[in-house]
């Protein structure tokens, strides 16, 4: 019998998180806890809740311990409890949130609602990390695309306000994605090696910049497929079909979500779909992940 775990429907949103108070106890919960050691007094403590900020305190010595600091929620007047619900949007979501949406469903201003979409994308961003891809007997596939502008013609670069992007997906695994200035040998096989663990079978198009990759030294198996002769899937197997279904998914989402996106933050718009797709078998963690992991404090 199929137990899998099904995402939060609005009403359980709201009664795991009824009030700002709530919101921010997960916060501290999760971060700290009752006895967390006083960074101040470096003893194990009881915390006390301030009332007059979103701080708590420590038993022995009054320091106090922000929560939100080194999250989303750090510098915003806005109550916790639309931030969470804005995370739970978009963790709920196919295809993403645009900022009006936000607008309309928090009673927001466009400018907080946009710039609290563009720090849960790159929280988004966080949480997922960039761990290598491949390994041995693991396959890659590699491939770039233009997002955006209108693009006239091939070649290395960014064409027509249109804006380069690489990504790499681990077949049945994770996908990586990289903004890049251009599409030339150095570029492309830089990000591989950099982000593809050694002995890994890598996929490419025929793109001349590939050329040359299990010469790199990096022990690479390097397969093509032939697309200029509209092949798709070569005859043993290789195929770039895997990343270029990621490609469809995010394009729907920005041009059917958003419409236009600029170059300066694609990064954080590939990002999201990265998080979402890495977590496509899974898609009912990704809330409480979100709403429950943040960078440790320095």
């Amino acid at each position: 019998m199929d137990m899998k775990q099904k995402p939060l429907t609005i009403a359980q949103f709201f009664r795991q998180f009824p009030d700002d108070e709530t919101c921010l106890q997960h916060i501290f919960d999760v971060r700290f806890g009752q006895g967390y050691e006083c960074p101040k007094c470096k003893k194990a403590s009881n915390w006390y809740r301030i009332k007059a900020e979103r701080a708590y305190s420590c038993q022995w010595c009054g320091h106090h311990l922000h929560p939100t600091v080194g999250t989303p929620f750090e510098k915003s007047r806005t109550p916790l409890q639309l931030w969470f619900y804005a995370i739970y949007l978009f963790t709920t979501t196919r295809h993403g949130v645009a900022a009006k949406e936000l607008e309309r469903q928090l009673g927001v201003t466009y400018k907080t609602a946009w710039r609290m979409a563009g720090l849960i994308r790159e929280h988004m961003a966080d949480v997922d990390g960039e761990n290598p891809l491949g390994g041995f007997m693991k396959i890659v596939e590699v491939d770039e695309t233009y997002i955006g502008g209108v693009n006239h013609g091939g070649g290395p670069g960014n064409k027509d306000g249109k804006t380069a992007i690489m990504g790499m997906m681990q077949r049945n695994g994770e996908v990586m994605t990289v903004v890049i200035p251009n599409r030339r040998k150095s570029t492309l096989q830089g990000n591989i090696v950099a982000n593809v663990l050694p002995h890994t079978e890598i996929h490419t198009d025929d793109f001349m910049s590939y050329a040359g990759l299990d010469g790199t030294g990096h022990k690479y198996w390097h397969k093509t497929v032939n697309h200029s002769e509209k092949q798709w899937v070569s005859p043993t197997g290789t195929t770039t079909n895997g990343i270029e279904g990621f490609w469809s998914q995010l394009k729907r989402g920005i041009f059917g979500t958003h419409i236009h996106v600029s170059p300066h933050h694609l990064w954080k718009y590939a990002k999201e779909a990265e998080y979402r797709f890495n977590r496509r078998h899974r898609p009912e963690t990704m809330f409480l992940e979100l709403v429950s992991t943040y960078q440790p404090l320095t």
